[in-house]
C-alpha cells in the first residue's frame, strides 16, 4: 500500500454558487473541489494556496478548516484503480482575492481537469461532485461534522 497521502481542498461559495474544478473520465464530467497534495514540508493552508494557483489560477484568503475526510479506495466504487490510495483530505473555507476570475487558467490543472465552473448550490445534485456526502451537506444547508470519516 502507499503511504498515506494529505491533501488540502477548498471549499469557494459565492451568491449560492460553489466553484469546483471540472473535469472529464469515460463516464462523462465529474467536479471536484479545488486542491491537491500536501508537499513535504509544507504547511496545509500554504499546500491549498499553491493547488488553487495551480487549478483554478487564482490566489486565494484561506479561513477555517471546516472538514477532514478520508477516502480508502479499496472501500469506494474507484476500488480497480484506488485500492491502494489513502488520502485524508482537509477542506478550508477560502475567498478568492482575484479581481478578474472570469479567465480562470490554472498553472498546472491536474490530467484530468477540462475548465473550473461556478455551480449553483442548488443544482449539486444534478452533477457528479466527489465527495457526494459533502455535497449533500452543502445543498441541504446543513452543517457537516468537522470530521467526517472515509465517505464518499
Amino acid at each position: 500500500m502507499n503511504p498515506i497521502r494529505n491533501s488540502a481542498k477548498a471549499v469557494i461559495v459565492r451568491e449560492r454558487a460553489l466553484l469546483l474544478t471540472k473535469n472529464k473520465d469515460p463516464e462523462g464530467y465529474f467536479y471536484l473541489f479545488p486542491g491537491g497534495g500536501q508537499d513535504p514540508g509544507e504547511e496545509l493552508a500554504a499546500a491549498v494556496v499553491r493547488e488553487c494557483m495551480e487549478e483554478i489560477g487564482c490566489p486565494v484568503a484561506v479561513g477555517e478548516l471546516l472538514h477532514v475526510r478520508e477516502y480508502i479506495g479499496k472501500n469506494h466504487q474507484f476500488a480497480d484503480w484506488d485500492a491502494d490510495i489513502h488520502q485524508v483530505e482537509f477542506y478550508f473555507r477560502c475567498e478568492l482575492l482575484s479581481a478578474d476570475e472570469t479567465a480562470f487558467a490554472g498553472s498546472n490543472p491536474d490530467s484530468d481537469q477540462v475548465g473550473v465552473e461556478w455551480v449553483d448550490i442548488a443544482r449539486l445534485h444534478e452533477i457528479r461532485l466527489f465527495p457526494e456526502t459533502l455535497s449533500r451537506f452543502i445543498q441541504a444547508g446543513t452543517q457537516a461534522p468537522c470530521y467526517l470519516g472515509d465517505v464518499n
